[in-house]
């Protein structure tokens, strides 16, 4: 069994090289990243260091896409970004020198100006309503354990460290995808916020999942579910038949990620509308602008 590791009205926003305002970093390497290894074994992120960690001066991130950038910059999420496929499939690798004293609010307006400086990035910003899911309490409450202090502690530099259980000794989140007639998932993590799930289970459901559980720490999960196909988000194809799940090797998988949601850890989903903001991409280059 193969296995393989794994956020109306209209406001013009325009960014460019020159334009782009506020805190900078004092130098940044920006560089595409090497082909992924056979073995898949590739640590995707967040960026790591920066301020509030045991690393402030320093931000290093590997195999960062623009979308992933976007998403950092803007406080959005991947559903709140509307651009071309490739911002999400091309990956660099990128290490910051951070000023002493900067913010986490700061580091934001850098990463703005990274990217238009960079990658030439123009974009402006919409408001769109999407259909979504809102994650919120089951009956029972949650099942989730508050991370003991020491251990929610900011991300030290680099990839989550693992047991030889592949289980996380380390502040992270990470999920093993395992391939076969009943393909599953096994997403485990530590000193978590409720964000970095619902950013996972957007990705999986292909819609927007906004949290309303009111949880505020960070926690320990572990959720183990079936790869079904999911529902397209509307007005999308939905996927190809041919490539389906049957449901005997589905079943044999286990729950799925909505019920494993409610059986493992207390939370459930339910349906709902929300006008959200949009980052639209106008203009970026796929080649970042020298060191």
């Amino acid at each position: 069994m193969a296995r393989t590791m794994l956020a109306t009205g209209l406001c013009f926003c325009a960014l460019a090289y020159g334009q782009a305002t506020g805190p900078a970093f004092e130098v940044a390497s920006v560089k595409p990243s090497p082909p992924i290894p056979p073995d898949g074994r590739v640590y995707f992120g967040p960026a790591r260091g920066g301020p509030g960690t045991p690393d402030p001066g320093q931000i290093t991130w590997s195999y960062a896409t623009i979308k992933n950038l976007l998403m950092t910059a803007y406080d959005v999420k991947a559903f709140q970004v509307s651009g071309p496929a490739w911002m999400g499939t091309e990956r660099y690798d990128i290490v910051a020198k951070v000023p002493a004293g900067t913010t986490k609010e700061q580091v934001g307006v850098m990463w703005q100006k990274l990217l238009a400086e960079r990658f030439g990035v123009m974009l402006h910003h919409e408001s769109r309503e999407f259909q979504v899911e809102e994650l919120v309490a089951a009956r029972g409450g949650p099942k989730l354990k508050e991370t003991a202090d020491d251990l929610a502690a900011a991300l030290p530099p680099g990839p989550p460290s693992l047991d030889k259980n592949g289980d996380l000794r380390s502040a992270g989140m990470v999920s093993m995808l395992y391939s076969g007639p009943s393909p599953k998932a096994h997403t485990v993590a530590r000193a978590q916020p409720i964000a970095q799930l619902t950013a996972m289970l957007s990705n999986q459901l292909n819609r927007p999942v906004l949290d309303r559980t009111g949880l505020t720490g960070r926690y320990d999960f572990a959720l183990d579910y079936s790869l079904r196909a999911s529902p397209p988000p509307p007005g999308q194809p939905g996927p190809d038949p041919a490539a389906a799940v049957p449901a005997d090797s589905a079943s044999d998988a286990g729950p799925d990620i909505t019920a494993a949601l409610q059986q493992q850890l207390g939370l459930r989903l339910v349906a709902g509308k929300a006008k959200l903001d949009v980052v639209v991409i106008e203009k970026a280059e796929r080649v970042p602008t020298a060191n």
